[in-house]
């Protein structure tokens, strides 16, 4: 339960501060371009808090620092949520924010490893992120690391056989270092994800690929807490999976109530109205 390498870990309540703030500034880089995947960071904002706030080690001034936890967006178009968690980590000067999606910017609105400080791969066709995961993991295990391996996937990138196959290596490997983290908000950009294709009994699926498995609302901070607790501390060769249900515009009710969420565009007069119903909700 370490965070940049500090032993005490985190309460409820200061990790659900990050979690505003991490909301705050993803809706503060959407008011730069006026769109983006705000219901995505909107949605994962609990869970990058937990990681980040709670769970991995790293070092914000050395963000090559071998002895890091590694946390792999296998989902490129989350990038807002990751940066929101950079900046709020200090891996990225916050006075960066405003260049979000700007030309020359550290933050290119598609997350890439080699432009961004704490961005361990570039997250392009989706799909992929699991496999590389899978390597990493096994590369730091023979290296003889203590260092985990955390890899944020989407519900959507269930449907790509190349996860599967990277799910199949893990156990194979007995890849224990490895902890996967599948953000289900049942949101693609065509349709909900268990109407595009069926993923259910997600649990056993995995459970049936040799995985520890928990299940747990992704948008509570103490269950998440627990469950990113449990992931580390199995006692067993397994590599472990979190499935997090999760909200899309988590925070501003009038987000989380829009028919299409997987890509918004905000209206000039609703970045401003977002930022104070989330700061109502902060203050409730």
């Amino acid at each position: 339960m370490k965070t940049v390498e500090q032993s005490e870990a985190a309460s409820s309540s200061e990790l659900a501060e990050r979690a505003y703030h991490l909301r705050r500034h993803a809706l503060r880089m959407g008011q730069v371009q006026g769109q983006g995947y705000i219901g995505q960071a909107l949605g994962v904002s609990d869970i990058l808090a937990v990681a980040y706030f709670h769970a991995m080690s790293y070092r914000p001034a050395e963000p090559n620092w071998e002895g890091r936890d590694r946390f792999l967006l296998s989902i490129g178009h989350y990038a807002i949520a990751l940066y929101a968690a950079l900046l709020e980590a200090g891996l990225v000067p916050m006075e960066e924010l405003e260049t979000y999606g700007t030309d020359d910017s550290r933050l290119p609105m598609s997350g890439m490893a080699p432009y961004t400080p704490g961005m361990e791969i570039t997250g392009g066709s989706l799909g992929h992120g699991l496999g590389i995961a899978v390597g990493m993991a096994l590369g730091l295990k023979r290296k003889s690391s203590d260092a985990f391996v955390y890899n944020l996937l989407s519900d959507g990138e269930l449907n790509e056989g190349a996860t599967w196959e990277g799910a199949l290596s893990a156990a194979h490997w007995q890849l224990d270092n490895l902890i996967a983290v599948v953000d289900f908000n049942n949101q693609q950009a065509d349709d909900a994800s268990t109407k595009v294709l069926g993923l259910e009994p997600l649990e056993d699926k995995w459970r049936a690929f040799g995985w520890h498995v928990q299940r747990v609302d992704g948008n509570d901070i103490a269950a998440l807490t627990t469950a990113f607790d449990n992931a580390r501390l199995h006692d067993g060769p397994e590599p472990r999976v979190i499935i997090c249900n999760t909200l899309m515009g988590k925070g501003v009710p009038f987000l989380e109530q829009r028919d299409k969420t997987h890509f918004i565009r905000v209206d000039e007069g609703e970045w401003q109205q977002a930022l104070d119903v989330l700061a109502q909700g902060r203050n409730t």
